[in-house]
């Protein structure tokens, strides 16, 4: 138990950073059964299953950030279901680890810095 809200933390601070660096409603990102967000600019979602969907688990999502360049890979192997035009979120994911791995955390909405 104690496991599973580690990464529940953990997939919500990275969530967090996502929103902060891509604000808008265009591509849903679940992690079930942690917490689903929407996010990148764009045509705004409002009903029904969005047309650009990201799914993973959020031990993908954690082991996304130790290395981003395994997004295809990811995909390929079924880890990540990506599906619309707007939903390959490779160069954001860089981004995002690369703020996580410098020890950049966001936490109820307020950047800190990691101890």
């Amino acid at each position: 138990m104690i496991q599973d809200q580690e990464i529940k933390n953990q997939v919500k601070q990275i969530l967090s950073l996502v929103t902060q660096i891509a604000p808008g409603k265009s591509v849903e990102v679940r992690i079930p059964p942690y917490a689903a967000i929407q996010c990148i600019d764009g045509i705004t979602h409002r009903r029904g299953t969005p047309t650009n969907v990201v799914e993973m688990t959020g031990e993908t999502l954690v082991s996304l950030l130790e290395s981003p360049d395994k997004w295809q890979q990811l995909c390929d192997s079924g880890a990540i279901l990506a599906s619309g035009t707007n939903a390959n979120l490779a160069k954001l994911f860089a981004q995002v680890s690369k703020l996580w791995n410098s020890g950049v955390r966001s936490e109820n909405g307020k950047q800190i810095q990691a101890c």
